[in-house]
């Protein structure tokens, strides 16, 4: 992000160029880029003058900021324990191995899907869950994760349109 369209952002709103304005401007420039950028960083600094180390500091403490772009399509797994005891390390390692993903890794290198591992979606009674580009499928099985990041992959509709065709049947 540029200089310019970091000003853009900054200058939308009251007491935006005070410190305290840290979080709500991260936010603004995450919403507008779908991340937070070294560049818009080093503008948030000049203008609201505070070091880029203690932006970062922000950035990383906080799990809602992302540094890096994510991919087209967004892929999250539960892994609280209900997931767990159905079956997620299973769905988490059949979705690693068809995105090509290990290690810390989490976006393909085509920038098609990000994967996320997620603490809990509050969801136990569906588990295991994942929930891809915000549409939540339940009762997932690696088969059938690997199915759906096919089918999105060849432009298929989202999984919610897909999981309500299959439940008509």
């Amino acid at each position: 992000m540029e200089a310019r369209s970091v000003h853009q952002v900054v200058d939308t709103g009251p007491e935006t160029h005070a410190r305290s304005a840290l979080i709500p401007l991260l936010q603004r420039v995450q919403a507008r880029d779908g991340y937070v950028s070294q560049e818009a960083v080093a503008a948030l600094s000049r203008m609201l003058r505070v070091p880029a180390a203690e932006i970062f500091g922000v950035l990383t403490f906080y799990a809602q900021f992302r540094l890096k772009p994510i991919g087209r399509h967004v892929v999250k797994v539960c892994r609280g324990t209900a997931c767990h005891v159905r079956g997620a390390p299973l769905v988490l390692g059949a979705i690693e191995a068809e995105l090509g993903l290990d290690g810390p890794e989490d976006t393909t290198p085509d920038g098609e899907f990000t994967l996320e591992r997620i603490a809990c979606f509050g969801a136990c009674s569906l588990a295991p869950v994942v929930v891809i580009d915000g549409d939540t499928i339940g009762h997932i099985d690696p088969d059938k994760a690997r199915r759906l990041l096919r089918k999105l992959h060849r432009g298929s509709p989202s999984p919610a349109a897909e999981q309500a065709e299959a439940s008509d049947d």
